[in-house]
């Protein structure tokens, strides 16, 4: 019998006007053109995704599911299915050749892209800040939750596994800010970085676009603030505790759990949780104010461990802290609940009740001043031990707010310093 989540998926197929299969052996790129060397049995089938009761059907599509799910082990996410932008359909199908145990593992793809502009603006009401900094697009933490994902659909791709092996590095993006910063009229206000992805995935390591995008913003003693799930943070803390000296950085970092098991669950390639911790202690240590995020709050999975975390973050030095309730939209409800129906399966229907009771019946509501908290009982309770455990812990007894007025504009190519 097909999983709900098959079947979710099957019905959801039936909108689309196309479909298209993919030899079981071929993992290329989801979205990449037809070449001349295509395989036989990658075809497009016009109309709609059929659905079939027949019981070898559904072992067909658990089966060749089960080795997508293998292929991408170490990725948060278990399917890889077309953005909703897409107007085909592309599934893998068993063509009988005994293929499916021969997909070879699902490896990381960078594209490097020039950006036009790399300040982003918001007028979110419900957000501390209006201007933002993504180094990158897609990110290689996997967190099966992240309500990035469906930005993905954007370039084409999958919120899916694409999201997670399918980045895109941002060349000359400091060029680029050192740019927007010396416009006439520029007005400074804090930056955030990783609002969307995070500055310090694993890819970092060798790009370096964040890295450099802080440089720029030493010089210009520009305010920032960063939110990771990555120890990488560390490696820039000769930068990070210089600006923070002059009241010009902070550092948020998300705890999602202190259970290493469930960690890798959710998030496979960020970074343990007590590594987390030790770089609270570690950039506390040297001046860089520091909050802890209790993010994301996922009912019946994590929920319970509100107090612990905050508990260890406050012992490691956070003096800030906040959280946001699981937020699901667009394509991030069918991956969360594909990988709720693998990892806990009797937990299912519980968590799922407890997910809609705090977006008013729907898996997501993005109202402004409910989407990061939700609304209705379960929310309210969550709140109220929020507030309590932090108060006691000794948390939010003063919010550290950056400042300005310290700007220094960068001088443009060809622009002559004045003399007086």
């Amino acid at each position: 019998m097909a999983s709900p989540s098959v079947a979710k998926r099957s019905a959801r197929a039936d909108a689309r006007i196309a479909s298209e299969a993919l030899a079981p052996g071929d993992l290329a790129p989801l979205h990449a053109p037809p070449t001349e060397n295509e395989p036989p049995a990658k075809r497009l089938v016009r109309g709609k995704r059929p659905r079939s009761s027949d019981p070898d059907a559904a072992l067909d599509r658990e089966r060749v599911s089960g080795a997508l799910a293998s292929a991408a082990r170490g990725r948060g996410a278990l399917s890889n299915d077309s953005g909703r932008h897409e107007p085909l359909i592309r599934e893998m199908v068993d063509d009988g050749w005994n293929t499916l145990a021969d997909l070879p593992a699902l490896k990381t793809q960078i594209t490097h892209e020039k950006a036009r502009t790399i300040i982003t603006r918001n007028d979110s009401p419900d957000i501390s800040f209006d201007r933002s900094i993504n180094p990158y697009r897609g990110c290689e933490h996997g967190c099966v939750y992240c309500f990035a994902r469906p930005s993905h659909a954007n370039m084409g791709l999958s919120p899916g596994l694409d999201f997670e092996t399918r980045l895109f590095v941002k060349d000359g993006a400091a060029a680029l800010l050192e740019r927007e910063l010396s416009a006439q009229g520029y007005q400074p206000r804090t930056i955030a970085i990783g609002t969307n992805t995070d500055p310090y995935q694993p890819i970092e390591k060798q790009h370096r676009v964040m890295r450099s995008v802080l440089e720029v913003l030493q010089r210009a003693n520009h305010p920032v603030g960063i939110v990771t799930k990555s120890a990488l943070v560390l490696r820039d803390i000769d930068i990070l505790a210089d600006m923070a000296a002059k009241g010009l950085a902070k550092v948020a970092l998300s705890v999602t759990s202190l259970d290493g098991r469930l960690s890798r669950l959710m998030e496979p390639r960020a970074a343990q949780p007590e590594k987390r911790l030790e770089a609270i202690r570690i950039l506390s240590e040297a001046g860089v104010p520091t909050t802890v995020m209790v993010a994301p709050i996922i009912p019946a999975i994590n929920d319970h461990e509100i107090e612990a975390i905050l508990a260890r973050a406050y012992a490691a030095g956070a003096r800030e802290a906040g959280y946001v309730m699981l937020r699901l939209p667009l394509e991030v409800e069918d991956l969360f609940t594909e990988w709720l129906l693998a990892h806990f399966p009797d937990r299912y229907r519980h968590v799922m009740s407890l997910v809609r009771g705090v977006r008013g019946g729907k898996a997501y509501d993005a109202t402004w001043g409910k989407r990061m908290t939700g609304s209705g009982p379960y929310a309210w309770v969550t709140g109220r031990r929020f507030e309590i455990a932090a108060a006691k812990a000794g948390f939010n007894r003063q919010r550290r707010k950056l400042r300005t007025d310290l700007f220094t504009r960068p001088q443009r190519a060809g622009e002559q310093l004045a003399l007086f």
